[in-house]
């Protein structure tokens, strides 16, 4: 998990794009309540079952967040005579 947790750094750091950066972001998240999963386990206590299922839907609403932006942000703009403005 902690090498898992490097590359993600690296990934969101370096990206090359900010998709990359998004999807890296996603696995975090996945990765994070992964983490909390173990541990849980481990330890034998179902606390950490809402804190899981809370964190697995804001990773969920912020990957949707994020790919709605980037959808929105890189359709081409139509220019005043009709055609599509490709830049």
């Amino acid at each position: 998990m902690l090498v898992a947790g490097a590359l993600l750094l690296y990934r969101i750091w370096y990206g090359p794009s900010m998709l990359d950066r998004a999807v890296a972001l996603d696995v975090a998240a996945a990765l994070i309540v992964a983490g909390i999963g173990v541990k849980a386990a481990h330890d034998g206590d179902g606390f950490y079952f809402p804190v899981m299922l809370v964190l697995a839907f804001l990773g969920f609403t912020g990957s949707v967040g994020i790919a709605r932006f980037i959808a929105v942000r890189d359709r081409p703009s139509v220019r005043a005579d009709g055609t599509e403005d490709h830049r």
